[in-house]
């Protein structure tokens, strides 16, 4: 009680004899432009750099959900068949007729759109006109700049990659482990393909990439694994990493330089 009041009195006499005990308006004021000077000094921008920024992580967080969507379609594809679906299908004479991403159409909560699609022509058919003139928002990265209706989710197409020419492939196949193993790969934007075009990307294709790549986002691209976990992989990934990735079955054991 004694200190209290002796902190009282000491207060009053402050204040009877002119000095203050904090900082005026005037003062906070010019410190806090201090402040804001120093912040500006430490993290330099261009005008609205903060926001493109801030578009740029959620276009990327929006590939990432894309791709997710996608790797949950495969998987329930592959529990209904028992396999996934060939990277294409082909006619009689063994012309391509349609990409895998129109067969998982119904997983996409794209059945009605499926049903429209005439699977004995070709993808390119005037039959097929009607479904090709769509756009499927599970397949648009919202960072790619190419034309409507393309996409630059490609499967990593041959007999050693998850998803084989004319033949679905069981995961059971997949020795090297689901986690270990790429199945879906943002490509290059050069390298965009209709969404129901029968074309996608080679091992070759995938593992020649590098720092000069014109991806969606900078640094590197979003990848789907096996398992339906999506990834970011830089595009200083080494080769021999890129190589074992690819294949389902080189008993590799990759340390890939991905973050999310």
């Amino acid at each position: 009680m004694t200190q209290l009041k002796s902190l009282k009195a000491t207060s009053f006499a402050a204040l009877r004899s002119g000095r203050r005990l904090g900082l005026t308006w005037t003062e906070l004021a010019v410190c806090l432009a201090i402040l804001f000077v120093l912040v500006a000094l430490i993290f330099p921008v261009t005008r609205g750099g903060w926001r493109g920024g801030a578009r740029e992580t959620a276009r990327r967080m929006q590939c990432s959900n894309n791709l997710k969507q996608i790797g949950l379609a495969l998987h329930n594809y592959e529990q209904k068949y028992k396999m996934l679906p060939p990277a294409y299908t082909v006619d009689a004479d063994g012309n391509r007729l349609h990409s895998w991403r129109t067969l998982i159409l119904p997983y996409l909560e794209e059945a009605a759109l499926y049903e429209k699609v005439d699977f004995s022509k070709a993808w390119d058919d005037p039959a097929n006109e009607a479904v090709r003139s769509k756009q499927v928002p599970a397949y648009q990265c919202p960072s790619n700049q190419s034309s409507a209706g393309d996409t630059t989710y490609l499967a990593i197409v041959g007999d050693r990659n998850i998803l084989r020419p004319q033949q679905g492939r069981a995961f059971t196949e997949v020795v090297d482990g689901l986690r270990n193993t790429v199945m879906v790969v943002e490509a290059d934007a050069l390298q965009a393909v209709h969404w129901m075009s029968p074309q996608d990307a080679s091992e070759d294709t995938f593992i020649s990439s590098d720092s000069k790549s014109k991806t969606s986002h900078a640094n590197g691209r979003n990848v789907c694994m096996a398992d339906g976990s999506v990834q970011f992989l830089s595009n200083s990934t080494a080769r021999d990493t890129l190589q074992s990735l690819a294949t389902v079955d080189g008993n590799e054991q990759p340390s890939p330089r991905m973050r999310q």
